[in-house]
């Protein structure tokens, strides 16, 4: 009997001193991640957007409560979360916000394309071998004129003489494109500001005088020949004698610059979930697309590099020296030949490789392509591993990545047309068409442009314009375009009239109707920043008056009230919110806010506008960490016993951990209540691992407080330590699993009798 007693004793130490594989459950657990702020986003592409977020360390996908996934933040969403490819994903409608670009680019269907002239003079010598005619452009009278100049050479004379001749070709705005800096930030052109567009020179030809200019809707240049400016032979077409002709080149490139009046739509906000936390060897990871990007691509007449990045995490799961084997499995999707394998031998938990493809270019079709590629992850262990339902030797997790490729049609271009000679049968002339491109309705005082450019000559070329423009302010004598604008005593309906004569003195006229209203601003209020407690938000006015009737600055006036939740006690700014465009505020509690604004012009017009937001209420870190439920003293370290202990604690609302205060509680009575007991500090130094070493052998209890610092903006002469939130363990753990049992070592055990 006493031998049997003696067998279950040892069963019962070993069993304890077994290796542990996975940690047991415990319960469930709320997670969260953040949508990233984006702000600034034009263009209607924008208006509404996919997230693909990485879940935090920890958490798996299977784990996730799909009927949980909740959205905090302003923008609404559009569909369900989901969760795709091992993140999460949400659609955000995008927050819409009014603002002015200035000195935003336009380019020639694509982003940094130039504008570019393409024009030569015709320069001929006459059979007598000794005079020049020289053609060139006469920007006074808008056309083109002839003169002869004597040769300064022998003869017959080799070069015509030094001299600045200038050529005048149209100013084009064909396939005109707008971007805000980059190739990914289109404007859209009804956006642009029509008043504001100005060409601007990027280069032009070393040998012109002073810089080109535009006018007449022509880019004027003025070089100089003959010197080393380029030429061509002009055809002679059966000329005798020393007659010859040449063609002189000169170039300009330029795009233009303007100002738009944008949506701009702003993104964040916050997903939470509930989660069961993994109680054995868990595999996750993702599979990240990392080229081609921006995905698709636009085709280039090239190969198109694909890379992904696969990267593999196992959880619930310490003994990395048992890990034999990271293996990457990649391949096209219906392709067994494009299979490629890689392998990590290194002993850690976490692993990630780097896959290369490419689609080649004869592989792409109009309008698109889209390949599929089918990755996994496997790790294997060297000594199976114990789970619930048995062994394992290796985990196994798949993805799917899509890579895509667009074309588009390459716009028309075409040589600028060189002279050509009249048809022998005369032809019957046809009058030109006028055009006039104008706003049909413009509040008094606002600046505007009514152009004719638009208009065209079908057997020839436009010579003059004649515009009738009256009561309108500005000037368009015998221009193409300018600038107009009508007083506050001329609102109604008014004519804009335009006549224009071709280069065969035939005429063609048009007029347009425009009403002008009257000049009331408008009032634009809007919230940006942190909209959160005890963070800095800013009321900014986004609102505006026509040019010649602009704000009184003195007059604007701005109030914030408390709608819900919190008082107007709770709303805290500094100086005051009269005359001012913008405001920093911060709200000591959560809730609804309402902000209006006031504006007023210099000629007493008022407009009023208002907002409501919601503050989020400043969320409280979760306290969690974890640590074995026993350990044995030591002979070896002074009879102590060391406890490894992990904090896991974080911020649901992305504050910043700053501070972690560790105490335990020793059961001095062995009373198993721990409430007559005092706390011990045993490190104040915001560890989140850390090794606990005592001595008494009994229950311990470990408690974990941890403090937060603001993770955005906020106004430091309205907060105080007190407004930084806190936790402990007490509210946020359970005591089973924050109590950890000290044991001597098992005594040796004499089979012998």
């Amino acid at each position: 009997m006493r031998k049997i007693t003696f067998l279950i004793l040892l069963i019962i130490l070993l069993a304890a001193s077994f290796p542990n594989y996975y940690a047991q459950a415990a319960g469930g657990k709320s997670g969260s991640v953040a949508v990233p702020i984006t702000t600034g986003l034009v263009g209607s592409d924008n208006s509404a957007k996919s997230f693909y977020m990485d879940l935090p360390s920890g958490v798996t996908s299977s784990a996730i409560l799909q009927n949980t996934l909740k959205y905090t933040g302003n923008n609404q969403t559009i569909g369900n979360i989901a969760i795709e490819n091992g993140k999460i994903k949400i659609t955000l409608k995008g927050s819409e916000n009014k603002k002015v670009l200035e000195k935003v680019q336009g380019y020639q269907a694509s982003f940094g394309e130039m504008y570019a002239t393409k024009i030569y003079n015709s320069i001929w010598l006459y059979s007598d071998g000794r005079r020049w005619q020289i053609n060139e452009y006469d920007e006074f009278n808008d056309r083109m004129k002839t003169k002869d100049k004597a040769a300064t050479d022998g003869y017959p004379s080799q070069n015509p003489p030094s001299i600045v001749v200038t050529a005048g070709p149209l100013q084009d705005q064909l396939y005109l494109k707008w971007y805000n800096g980059s190739k990914t930030e289109v404007i859209d052109s009804k956006d642009i500001i029509s008043s504001t567009i100005k060409p601007k020179i990027l280069t032009h030809s070393s040998y012109t005088e002073g810089e080109p200019k535009f006018k007449n809707g022509r880019v004027i240049i003025n070089y100089h020949i003959p010197n080393s400016t380029p030429w061509k032979p002009e055809p002679d077409d059966g000329l005798s004698g020393k007659a010859e002709g040449r063609r002189y080149f000169a170039d300009v490139t330029y795009y233009y610059e303007a100002n738009a009046n944008v949506t701009t739509y702003s993104y964040g906000g916050l997903v939470t979930f509930d989660y069961g936390l993994p109680d054995e060897a868990t595999l996750t990871g993702a599979a990240i697309l990392e080229k081609p990007s921006p995905n698709p691509v636009k085709f280039e007449d090239k190969d198109v590099p694909v890379q992904i990045n696969l990267k593999g995490e196992l959880l619930a799961y310490k003994d990395s020296s048992n890990i034999e084997e990271w293996v990457f499995y990649a391949k096209e999707k219906g392709n067994e030949s494009s299979l490629k394998t890689l392998k990590d031998y290194s002993k850690t938990l976490t692993a990630a490789k780097k896959i290369d493809f490419t689609i080649p270019k004869s592989k792409v079709k109009s309008p698109s392509i889209t390949q599929e590629y089918e990755l996994s992850i496997v790790v294997r262990f060297k000594k199976p591993v114990v789970t619930k339902t048995g062994t394992i030797t290796s985990l196994k997790v798949s993805y799917n990545v899509k890579a895509g490729v667009y074309t588009t049609p390459t716009p028309p271009g075409g040589d600028f047309p060189g002279p050509t000679s009249p048809p022998n049968p005369p032809r019957e002339l046809k009058p030109p068409i006028a055009l006039i491109s104008a706003p049909k309705t413009i509040k008094a005082g606002q600046e505007f442009e009514a152009s004719g450019a638009g208009s065209f000559d079908p057997d020839g070329f436009i010579k003059s314009y004649y515009w009738d423009t009256t009561n309108a302010i500005g000037e368009l004598t015998d221009r193409p375009r300018g600038t107009l604008w009508y007083d506050k005593e001329h609102l109604g309906e008014r004519s804009l009239a335009l006549t224009v004569l071709d280069d065969d003195s035939m005429s063609g006229s048009t007029s347009t109707e425009i009403t002008v209203i009257e000049p009331v601003p408008n009032a634009s209020i809007y919230a940006e920043g942190t909209l959160k407690q005890n963070r800095k938000v800013i009321i900014r006015s986004y609102s505006s008056s026509p040019t010649h009737y602009p704000l009184v600055d003195s007059k604007t006036k701005i109030t914030i009230t408390a709608v819900s939740g919190g008082t107007n006690a709770d709303i805290k700014y500094s100086g005051s919110l009269n005359g001012v465009p913008s405001k920093d505020v911060l709200f000591k509690k959560p809730g609804r806010y309402k902000a209006t604004i006031y504006v007023e012009n210099t000629l007493g017009l008022s407009a009023s506008s208002e907002v409501s937001f919601d503050i989020v209420p400043d969320e409280k870190p979760f306290a969690y960490f974890t640590l074995p439920g026993s350990a044995y003293r030591n002979p070896a370290d002074g009879n102590q016993a060391t406890i490894s202990i992990d904090d896991m604690s974080y911020s649901p609302d992305k504050d910043i951990v700053a501070r972690r205060l560790w105490e335990y509680r020793y059961d001095s009575n062995n009373n198993g209540n721990f409430a007559d007991e005092s706390w011990v500090i045993f490190s104040n130094e915001n560890l989140d691992h850390l090794n606990l070493k005592v001595r008494d052998v009994g229950q311990y209890l470990v408690r974990l407080t941890v403090f937060e610092e603001f993770g955005q903006p906020t106004i430091d002469e309205f907060v105080t330590q007190d407004d930084r939130q806190s936790n402990n363990s007490d509210v946020t753990q359970n005591t089973i699993e924050r109590i950890f049992k000290v044991k001597n070592q098992a005594p040796d055990v004499d089979w012998s009798w």
